[in-house]
């Protein structure tokens, strides 16, 4: 073997040395990179902890103010809870036990269809009434205030800014100071203990306007309807087929506080209403609760918790079947672009 060839091998084996000697050197480094990055997520996280610092991988936890959203939901869901036991109690277990436990006889599906009989089935006229009140009365103030909101944000036109002015001093003025002006109004007309003394007032929802007057202006591009204009497309069908959609979440947002200010409303019907066949359920249910302290009157207590019961389950179920466009719709305008 000459020396040439031994001088080649013994290069040629330095060289595997040096490259085994660095790819160890290598490994060893990615090594140590790879406990400082976890040092540092460690110390991160700690330190995140400590100060209140947030972000979407490591959220901050707050002890107080889980325990005050606690206390909320359980203010919030405390008047369902009793219902929902209550409703299952007698009349005699009803006044003869604890509020918030459960009677000697469950008697819920007794009581629905008593409440439904009681009266020459009285309830579900209410409830019918009700009904009627919130889709033309609710319905109707939902789609003026889609229009006029509307209309306010996207046209210019002299006035505009008193017009607002106007709908701001209205939010203000709470409902119940405008019952009895109402009252007074509708007797002149001969229109009180009608649906019409309920479903025309019922109409104006200053707060509704207000709210989709900000929705449209922020939802609806100035650009599209533009370019809708330059297509050649009327204000009406711009309007229902351009700008209606981009809508849909300050709509259902409006349709929802329309609906539920309807359906709890109390003094209104109170003042406007005499005939009973025309009561919604607010007035019914607290016209069955008095019926104790009337002369010969027969105590219900479990009927009136039980009407109550049914006369929250529409609601709860338009919230949870619209919350989606309901959380979007309170939302909007919360992060400015």
């Amino acid at each position: 073997m000459s020396d040439a060839t031994i001088a080649a091998g013994t290069e040629q084996r330095l060289t595997a040395q040096e490259l085994k000697a660095q790819e160890k050197a290598a490994k060893k480094a990615e090594k140590e990179r790879l406990k400082r990055v976890a040092r540092d997520e460690k110390a991160e996280r700690k330190r995140a902890a400590k100060s209140g610092f947030a972000n979407v991988a490591n959220p901050r936890r707050s002890t107080l103010l889980t325990i005050v959203c606690a206390l909320f939901a359980v203010y919030c869901l405390f008047p369902f809870v009793y219902l929902l036991i209550n409703a299952t109690k007698t009349q005699a277990d009803f006044t003869s036990t604890f509020g918030l436990g459960f009677g000697r006889t469950f008697a819920l599906w007794d009581n629905i269809k008593t409440v439904f009989t009681y009266q020459d089935g009285i309830f579900g006229r209410w409830f019918l009434n009700t009904v009627l009140y919130v889709v033309v009365g609710a319905g109707g103030a939902t789609l003026l205030a889609i229009m006029g909101g509307y209309g306010l944000a996207k046209f210019r036109f002299p006035g505009r800014k008193a017009v607002f002015a106007v709908i701001i001093g209205a939010i203000s003025v709470p409902g119940i100071a405008l019952a009895v002006p109402q009252f007074l109004l509708f007797a002149k007309l001969n229109l009180t203990n009608t649906p019409w003394a309920m479903i025309i007032p019922s109409l104006v929802s200053t707060f509704g306007l207000y709210l989709m007057w900000i929705f449209s202006d922020q939802a609806v591009p100035t650009e599209l309807l533009e370019a809708a204009r330059v297509d050649g497309a009327g204000e009406f069908r711009t309007f229902f087929q351009v700008s209606l959609p981009l809508l849909a979440p300050g709509i259902v947002t409006t349709a929802l506080f329309t609906i539920v200010a309807t359906w709890n409303n109390y003094f209104l019907p109170l003042i406007m209403l005499k005939d009973s066949n025309w009561y919604p359920l607010t007035i019914g249910l607290n016209q069955w609760k008095d019926q104790a302290s009337t002369a010969g009157g027969q105590a219900i207590q479990n009927l009136v918790v039980t009407g109550s019961l049914i006369t929250i389950v529409p609601l709860d179920i338009a919230f949870l079947c619209l919350q989606k466009y309901w959380q979007s719709g309170l939302a909007a305008g919360a992060v400015k672009e």
